[in-house]
């Protein structure tokens, strides 16, 4: 079976019984011990399903347009477009992607700082309206070359600075924002509506406070100047977790002020863009330990030997990095520790670790300290919830493909998807349902495909 992320027709696994996503990746460990023991992902597309239903249950009144750039895997598209969630788009290839699912136009926002003109062309021509803006060079350069285009102002918040040392805070301040609506308006551009920002690392409710008031200021701006305000859009910042989804919607911040600034009534839609909330915990990431050494590195990557009466601490270093599966490292997210697959979990003595990818480079650290038992060239590690931005477009840094992805679903989920109107027939052409089956060391039941999944 493949399963690599950049072919347009892929497999699913079909699980039945007992058998697990762990077990999954045991027997692609099994596999590869044999092959190139190259680094791979499981990805259990149910989880979308099951994370799709929690949104719907918690905010209802809130639409979702998946963030491409989170993981734009094919299987993960083509669910979610199934599942009727619009689309945030970052570039020219997230616009293409989606829109070779057939997702319509209208349910595609073209976001992004810093657009290029060839790809602002390439939205107008593709019917793609929709686009996020927040300075004047941005809306002279719409203006030039979209100039029907349909703007979602983006305002800055508190909140979306906070600990930002480099300033690098995006979207324009309250007070700028008149006159930038004015600007619109003389170059004969449409505004409809207001885009703000909470990262997921702010746990202070009053920051949804301002956020909302402030965007509700705005909508009364682009209301006198004579734009017609129809879209309120909270942005991203959901890390995936049920509880959070509470905290963000309980009375105490975002659905009474919502209520109140923008009740049913004012005929505003609502949407979000939650992309690690759909797709963190649906991939699981399996590298390969290639190297090893004892010592600590300093600040400038040097290695230190450690005294003889000093306990060791190894560096391991991975066939996959910053540079790959972990890009999101070099934003400064904190990658959790490993653990280890099934197979290799034992009783051992832990000791101080450090996980480096392939590459050498300083930069190139995934885990800065772990405990881990002492491990062997050939060893594997497992990272879970790896589905948010270790998955978008091929990498510029290295020559190196992206790993393959193993898709899986149980049975339970895939009748779960057939009940919300997700059929292969119609809305899942691309892919086909396998049978799984582990490797004989692992069970000797062979599973079979059921009548009803052919």
């Amino acid at each position: 079976m493949k399963g690599l992320a950049d072919e347009p027709n892929y497999s699913v696994a079909l699980l039945e019984g007992a058998t697990a996503l762990s077990d999954v990746v045991e027997n692609h460990i099994y596999e590869q011990t044999l092959a190139e023991k190259n680094a791979f992902f499981v990805a259990d597309l149910g989880v979308l399903m099951r994370q799709h239903v929690r949104w719907r249950t918690h905010m209802p009144q809130m639409r979702p347009f998946y963030a491409v750039q989170a993981n734009s895997s094919l299987a993960v598209i083509e669910i979610l477009a199934a599942l009727g969630t619009g689309f945030i788009c970052t570039s020219k290839y997230e616009l293409e992607l989606v829109q070779g699912y057939g997702v319509p136009s209208e349910d595609i926002i073209y976001s992004g700082v810093c657009k290029q003109l060839s790809q602002i062309k390439y939205a107008a021509k593709n019917g793609i309206d929709f686009l996020v803006c927040d300075n004047e060079a941005e809306l002279r350069k719409i203006a030039r070359c979209h100039p029907r285009a349909k703007l979602l102002l983006q305002v800055a918040t508190e909140a979306s600075s906070e600990g930002d040392e480099m300033g690098m805070s995006f979207g324009s301040k309250l007070k700028d924002c008149r006159h930038l609506l004015e600007s619109a308006k003389e170059q004969g551009l449409q505004v409809v509506g207001v885009r703000f920002h909470i990262p997921s690392s702010c746990d202070d409710p009053v920051a949804y406070s301002h956020a909302v008031s402030d965007a509700r200021c705005v909508f009364d701006m682009g209301e006198d100047i004579g734009f017609s305000m129809t879209i309120l859009d909270i942005g991203g910042g959901f890390n995936g977790s049920e509880t959070q989804l509470k905290q963000v919607t309980n009375h105490f911040t975002l659905r009474p002020l919502l209520d109140l600034y923008f009740p049913a009534s004012s005929g505003v839609s609502i949407m979000a863009e939650p992309g690690s909330y759909y797709v963190s915990s649906s991939f699981t990431l399996a590298v390969n330990i290639i190297a090893k050494e004892v010592g600590a590195r300093d600040l400038h990557g040097n290695l230190d030997e450690p005294s003889p009466n000093d306990e060791p601490e190894f560096l391991y270093y991975m066939n996959d990095g910053v540079y790959g599966s972990f890009t999101s490292k070099l934003a400064d997210n904190v990658i959790p520790a490993p653990a280890l697959p099934k197979s290799g979990v034992s009783e051992e003595p832990v000791f101080a670790s450090s996980l480096w990818g392939p590459s050498g480079d300083e930069l190139d650290q995934v885990v800065d300290q772990c405990l881990l038992p002492e491990l062997s060239v050939g060893d594997w590690l497992i990272f879970n919830n790896a589905g948010a931005y270790s998955l978008g477009p091929p990498s510029t840094f290295t020559d190196s493909p992206r790993p393959p992805v193993y898709y899986t679903i149980s049975t339970g989920d895939w009748f779960e998807m057939q009940d919300a109107g997700i059929t292969q027939d119609i809305s899942m052409k691309n892919f086909s349902l396998v049978p799984y089956f582990l490797h004989s060391s692992q069970s000797d039941e062979t599973l079979s495909v059921p009548a009803w999944a052919s």
